[in-house]
């Protein structure tokens, strides 16, 4: 049996745990293909900063072996503890990299962190195992929007010298967006197999939420509901829906409801926002697992992929959720990708960020539009052909199946 190693420090979350679950699916989709895994993660949890529930996780008898790194714990996303959290989780997955006896067939790592990838890349380089890199996000990159202060900057100059060591590393590319993916030849001329995989998600695992849920959302008759479901956080602008919500009740339109799903650090602040505008008819509901937040989107009328001007996210998480839901988007992501494929599939409408009156306008045009069910319909579509990982994550697999067979 293929024996692969699946390395994720910041990502590698599971299902009896909160927060998005992709790595899971990621060693699910090989173990299920043939593949003896491995996921080599970290003690601490990076959704709910806080230390995992090691004997839950082990209790619920994943079909994988799960190894856990012992890393120090940090509390914002943008933090130096989480910098020093980083390099002790690569100091460790090389210590146990170089212990362990019976090698494995290929390598599958995330980036970030990018440490962690770096010291993974030259184990393999080192060992002649192929590896695939796995880039879920850009570091410094998304970093540096957050970070003015230039002597704070000069902190990020090494994550860029490990990215570039990572990608020259690198057998294979998986992007989660053609950005994403195109990163690792951005100032390298490689010749390697590159895919773009989006995030997506389950799409059975989606439907049999709404199915065991909906009855429990009481939705009442006339309402309009506008849900973003994410985090609460930076790069969010979690303000501008709740200005916009205003907006929307001085005019009188007060059947549109905006429901917030998601926990995070901007959660009190917005929430004191909303107070002192006075606006009513917004709830923040706080988290709800999976299966419940699947029939909150299927209960909307409108989802929200929500994003501050200049962030630098591409093809995100939610967006596959959202598409699930079959229901029309609102987006003020600026990534010209996640642009482009709202206009080509005619999804929903790009929106200024930051910018409530707009935003406001939106979600009028949207429920008014002739195309509500158009959008509604080619949401779904594009879900199915795209988004569902059960289908899309085996370029995983294939990729993996010819980077071992080369290399024997």
């Amino acid at each position: 049996m293929k024996k692969i190693a699946i390395i994720s420090n910041g990502y590698g979350w599971l299902p009896c745990e909160k927060g998005p679950s992709r790595f899971y699916f990621i060693c699910k989709i090989f173990q299920e293909n043939g593949y003896d895994v491995e996921l080599i993660t970290t003690s601490f949890q990076h959704f709910e900063k806080k230390e995992r529930d090691k004997k839950l996780i082990l209790s619920q008898n994943y079909p994988f072996k799960i190894t856990f790194i012992d890393v120090p714990p940090y509390a914002k996303n943008i933090d130096v503890k989480r910098i020093f959290s980083n390099l002790k989780a690569a100091k460790g997955i090389k210590q146990y990299l170089n212990s362990v006896n019976d090698k494995y067939d290929i390598v599958y790592c995330s980036i970030p962190s990018n440490r962690v990838a770096r010291v993974v890349g030259e184990y393999c380089h080192n060992h002649n195992i192929p590896l695939i890199v796995d880039v879920e996000d850009l570091w410094p990159e998304a970093m540096e929007m957050v970070v003015k202060n230039k002597l704070a900057r000069k902190l990020l100059f090494p994550l860029k010298n490990d990215a570039e060591k990572v990608y020259s590393y690198a057998d294979a590319v998986i992007g989660t967006s053609d950005e994403y993916t195109n990163r690792a030849f951005k100032y390298q001329n490689l010749d390697i197999e590159h895919r773009t995989v989006y995030v997506g998600c389950d799409l059975q695992q989606f439907d049999d939420g709404i199915k065991e849920h909906e009855n429990e959302i009481d939705k009442p008759y006339g309402e309009k509901w506008v849900t973003y479901a994410g985090s609460i956080g930076t790069s969010y602008n979690i303000d501008n829906m709740v200005r916009a919500c205003k907006l929307l009740e001085d005019e009188g339109r007060d059947n549109i409801k905006f429901k917030i799903l998601g926990t995070g650090p901007d959660q009190t602040a917005v929430e004191q926002l909303a107070k002192d505008l006075g606006c009513k008819n917004i709830e923040f509901v706080g988290y709800v697992a999976y299966p419940m937040m699947a029939a909150y989107l299927s209960k909307s009328d409108i989802s929200v992929n929500s994003f501050v001007k200049g962030a630098p996210q591409s093809i995100v998480n939610k967006v596959g959720d959202y598409f699930a839901a079959g229901k029309p988007v609102i987006n003020t992501l600026e990534s010209p990708e996640f642009c482009d494929l709202m206009e080509k599939y005619n999804l929903g409408l790009n929106v200024e960020p930051g910018n409530p009156e707009a935003f406001k306008n939106a979600v009028i045009s949207i429920l008014g539009s002739d195309d509500y069910l158009v959008m509604c319909n080619n949401a779904r579509a594009l879900a199915e052909t795209r988004f569902d990982r059960k289908t899309s994550y085996l370029e995983m697999v294939k990729i993996a199946d010819k980077l071992i067979g080369e290399s024997k």
